[in-house]
């Protein structure tokens, strides 16, 4: 049975990388997938007046999964926030209850000498970001007042409910007993009443995972521990600010912010596939982008949503067996276009 893939490329480098991925797709899968494209973001602005039209929401919603670009755009930065390009992800992820993000980040050993650590601590990295996507400050209450003093004061309100980070923590205990029933929830307990209820949520959702070791650690600490010793993290799961935070230092510590997918899940399943670098306006257009997190978005979306979890294994090996042979995109270090990396990656396939 065909399953529909929606196409949400959005503003820069996002057409060409999400070209990329589906060339891969088309290569691998063929008549299997069916493909509709739609606006998002700046692109959506320009042409409906709106990022994210009644349209390319109706799409979103009808398909079996969409593969998202990236939005973003300098002319976006002076207009209403309502109608800011990255409104169109956040609308995306409310209008269809996308509220787990899985971000994977594993070092290619070919890519060790391309992370900011040492090749001997990158080599250790291997763990999952699990981060909550409907709540925290991107979507409590906000805005802009006067102070008493006459002074302009801009507030945002982070909360979560229970219920939240109930769901959030099943999660990220589901996700470490299939990999090495190891999980680290981190929080700001020490400071804020939300980390305080986040911690105790926590500790009575692991009740339902004996075979699942649970430890807790400051965001602050987190960041550190990233750098100084990531192979001491499995499966780490956060709320939405600190997830957006620690799984772009991840990238790093991996080689490139090019090399990293994402999944942004509901509770069937059914998800939304982005590689988590922006839309890079300075290469668009160029053919420098590196195409594989969007590629390894792809074989994420294969496992989750479409059940093709040999076909996504092709993929992944395929990738490594692309690094392996020395290709390289300018952000690790070499001079392979999008089009020449993409066509290595379906050679290997």
């Amino acid at each position: 049975m065909t399953k529909r893939i929606a196409l949400l490329p959005g503003d820069g480098i996002g057409p060409e990388v999400v070209a990329a991925a589906r060339q891969v797709l088309e290569h691998l899968c063929g008549d299997a997938l069916a493909f509709e494209t739609a606006a998002v973001g700046y692109a959506a602005y320009e042409s409906d007046g709106e990022p994210l039209p009644a349209a390319t929401l109706d799409l979103a919603r009808r398909a079996d999964a969409i593969l998202f670009g990236a939005v973003g755009n300098p002319r976006g930065d002076a207009l209403a926030r309502n109608l800011r390009p990255e409104q169109a992800i956040l609308g995306l992820r409310k209008h269809l209850g996308l509220f787990a993000n899985l971000r994977p980040a594993k070092l290619y050993p070919e890519l060790a000498d391309a992370s900011a650590l040492r090749p001997d601590v990158a080599r250790r990295i291997d763990l999952v970001i699990v981060r909550e996507l409907n709540g925290d400050v991107y979507f409590g209450e906000k805005g802009m007042r006067t102070t008493a003093a006459g002074r302009r004061e801009g507030y945002d309100i982070m909360s979560y409910d229970e219920d939240q980070v109930a769901a959030i923590a099943r999660v990220g205990f589901e996700t470490a007993r299939a990999r090495g029933k190891r999980l680290c929830s981190i929080d700001k307990a020490n400071v804020l009443e939300t980390s305080q209820l986040w911690r105790d949520v926590v500790i009575e959702v692991s009740a339902d995972y004996p075979d699942v070791t649970l430890s807790h650690m400051l965001v602050d600490n987190a960041a550190m521990q990233l750098v100084r010793d990531p192979g001491q993290f499995d499966v780490i799961v956060t709320g939405n600010l600190f997830g957006d935070i620690l799984s772009d230092q991840a990238s790093m510590c991996a080689g490139s912010i090019g090399m990293l997918p994402s999944a942004s899940l509901d509770a069937d399943q059914k998800g939304l596939y982005e590689p988590i670098h922006g839309s890079a306006p300075d290469i668009a257009g160029r053919g420098k982008a590196n195409p594989l997190a969007t590629i390894l978005s792809a074989a994420m979306m294969l496992r989750y949503s479409l059940g093709l979890a040999a076909e996504a294994d092709r993929i992944e090996a395929a990738v490594a067996r692309t690094l392996a042979d020395g290709v390289r995109t300018a952000d690790l270090g070499g001079e392979a276009s999008t089009a020449e990396m993409t066509a290595a990656v379906c050679e290997q396939l």
